[in-house]
């Protein structure tokens, strides 16, 4: 089971997180910030993860130190649990419909991060959330696990609708991207030999 478990602390956050990328979709998410829990709820259960993270952070400031730290530690277990990455996918795509709300998420886990980010949310706050938080999460996430991670949103008008279907699009097509392809189980999927 390809699976990784790391413990990041810093002066503004306290995190443990364990993921296993062929689980089943359970999870156990306590970070401090509600609606962040809600959303990895959902992108562990479409990405069939199980994922646990507990943070402690400075929300008494605001939550941005704990979501962007979720974010580093959530992309540096996931390329730790691909190892060498052999036989995986490396690419993986999906079209998401979350009531009117309309998600374009596609990765590639090529050691490149980058992210784009074509998703204008109509409101600054969902609940207490900061919705500008959803940018430097997945900011953080691509950065560490080196991967090339694109959002479109194709059409919305609900704040929440649009960041849910963001989260549950990214696990779906992460987890076809970590999939193991069996026929070529022992081949890094580049011309380059590494990823």
């Amino acid at each position: 089971m390809r699976q990784a478990e790391l413990h990041r602390k810093t002066n503004e956050t306290d995190i443990m997180l364990r993921i296993a990328l062929d689980g089943r979709g359970a999870y156990d998410n306590d970070t401090g910030v509600g609606f962040l829990d809600h959303m990895l709820d959902l992108f562990a259960r479409h990405g069939r993860f199980d994922l646990d993270v507990k943070c402690k952070g400075d929300t008494h400031v605001d939550d941005h130190h704990s979501v962007e730290d979720v974010g580093i530690a959530l992309g540096t277990a996931i390329r730790q649990a691909l190892d060498d990455m052999k036989g995986i996918q490396r690419y993986g795509s999906v079209v998401l419909p979350m009531d009117e709300a309309l998600v374009l998420c596609a990765v590639d886990i090529s050691g490149r991060a980058y992210l784009g980010f074509d998703c204008a949310i109509p409101s600054q706050k969902i609940g207490t959330f900061d919705t500008e938080l959803v940018k430097e999460f997945w900011l953080a996430v691509s950065r560490t696990l080196g991967a090339s991670l694109h959002f479109k949103l194709l059409a919305g008008e609900n704040s929440h609708h649009i960041v849910e279907g963001m989260f549950k699009a990214a696990g779906r097509a992460l987890r076809q991207a970590v999939a193991i392809e069996q026929a070529f189980a022992d081949e890094i999927p580049s011309t380059k030999g590494v990823l």
